[in-house]
């Protein structure tokens, strides 16, 4: 089923610039408090474990909202939806701002999460409902804000840490309500959908990924077991249940299936990549917060930059291409970070810039890729499964590097290129093995497009046949 809606040029240029800077809010917000945390547990005297609830929190209810709001978004309007979120993310600044106590802070972090969690899942369905000519350098321009958002919200939460207070990155988060009355006007008016919210299904899903990552964030195993149960447990009630969550049938569509899975794998290796960096600008070069936060920033720059281009790329080259260059894209990255780890602070902050122009490639060739295999009416859920993948990659990928570093021991250089001793060694050789990824993921892209190819053309040839006889 379509929908037809009328935007002006000139609105459409309005609405683009406040879905730039909701999501740009958005992605900052999940990584200025990252740099914070030490000074959260000594405000508070807390043990780590206890402060990294300022972090998980935060990341389980994004995660999971991400998905929600995606299917909720194929029944009520954006608008009133996108309103809803807003409002919670500016109700989550305002008291976190204000709590007198760690609890509150963490509660606090909660809600922003469940606001922020409805930008990131409604703005890429945007794009396909009222820009279908234009997705393509629409979805460029939000995933460049992803990009810059991930490598400005480390520098912008030491900046303001650093000079004035951790309460205040709460505060400089409540300006997005600003945008609120601009979208209430931008946004076409829409009508309810048929369709009801699968409540059961949510709950289940819910608790199956908040135990899920609570598994990989501390590794305790119990979480993995009753996951999978819960998991488990889902599955089998959207098979069965009238109107479930997710539709069964989506995960057929092998061309959504491929992207999904090449999508969690390329997103991990970026979030591996963001989550490894600033430790290795610390126990290699000794770099303050703001420092590595400068280290990150002209990358951010150039993705964002990037990102604005990568949907004319999509438009002209079409979404494969230009997902295959963005995995060379990755490698290379990858390969050179191994290779000039021991140099100065400016050779690495040159050479990471290459994984920041490849981030917003590799996010809009999937998205659109994902924009053009789904109908309409599967869109808000297709799109809230592909972030929700995206978002627990950046947990696994952190979590995973956590543990080798926590149980590496210096051994010998899988690059050949390094001729360095000591911890430099273990940091070459992870980015060594994600550059290993990286080919794998693009092996996996091509055969598994390749193989698709065949079946929809041996398809086509046993039609001709029986249209023939």
């Amino acid at each position: 089923m379509k929908y037809s809606y009328s935007i002006s040029d000139s609105d459409k240029k309005k609405l683009m610039s406040m879905l730039f800077i909701l999501v740009l809010f958005s992605i900052m917000n999940s990584t200025m408090f990252m740099v914070s945390v030490p000074d959260i547990a000594e405000y508070f005297g807390l043990l780590p474990s206890q402060v990294s609830w300022v972090v998980t929190g935060y990341i389980i209810l994004y995660s999971i909202g991400a998905l929600l709001y995606g299917k909720l978004v194929d029944i009520f309007p954006i608008k009133n939806l996108l309103t809803f979120g807003i409002s919670l993310f500016v109700i989550g600044s305002i008291f976190g701002f204000l709590a007198p106590s760690y609890l509150l802070v963490v509660l606090s972090r909660m809600v922003q999460a469940c606001g922020a969690a409805a930008v990131i899942a409604i703005v890429f369905v945007i794009p396909s409902r009222y820009f279908p000519q234009e997705k393509g350098k629409m979805l460029g321009i939000l995933s460049s804000a992803m990009a810059f958002g991930a490598g400005l919200g480390p520098v912008l939460g030491g900046f303001i840490a650093g000079f004035l207070d951790w309460h205040y990155i709460f505060l400089f988060s409540f300006f997005v309500g600003l945008t609120l009355p601009f979208i209430r006007v931008l946004l076409p008016k829409e009508e309810k959908k048929n369709g009801k919210p699968d409540v059961i299904g949510a709950l289940l899903m819910a608790a199956g990924v908040a135990l899920f990552i609570l598994f990989i964030t501390t590794f305790y195993w119990p979480y993995l077991l009753f996951g999978t149960i819960i998991s488990a447990t889902f599955f089998w009630w959207i098979y069965y249940c009238k109107d479930p969550l997710i539709l069964p049938e989506m995960f057929k569509n092998n061309v959504y299936r491929i992207t999904v899975s090449t999508s969690f794998f390329g997103t991990l290796i970026m979030f591996s990549n963001l989550f490894i960096l600033p430790l290795l600008l610390r126990d290699v070069h000794g770099l303050s917060t703001v420092q590595i936060g400068l280290v990150l920033f002209p990358g951010a720059v150039l993705g964002a930059f990037v990102g604005r281009l990568a949907g004319g790329f999509t438009d002209r080259f079409g979404s494969q291409m230009v997902c295959y260059f963005a995995i060379i894209l990755i490698f290379f990255g990858s390969t050179f970070l191994s290779s000039f780890i021991g140099f100065a602070p400016w050779v690495i902050s040159l050479i990471f810039s290459i994984n920041f122009i490849a981030f917003p490639i590799f996010q809009t060739s999937m998205a659109n890729l994902i924009s053009t295999v789904l109908p309409d009416e599967q869109m808000g859920v297709g799109m809230g499964v592909y972030n929700l993948g995206n978002l627990i990659s950046g947990a696994v990928g952190g979590a995973i590097i956590g543990r080798i570093l926590d149980y590496s021991f210096v051994g010998i250089s899988l690059n050949p290129f390094v001729e360095s001793t000591g911890v430099v060694v273990v940091y070459s050789n992870i980015f060594v093995g994600l550059a290993v990824l990286a080919i794998l993921i693009g092996l996996y892209f091509y055969l598994s497009n390749r193989r698709q190819q065949m079946l929809v053309q041996r398809d086509n040839v046993q039609h001709i046949k029986q249209l023939g006889s």
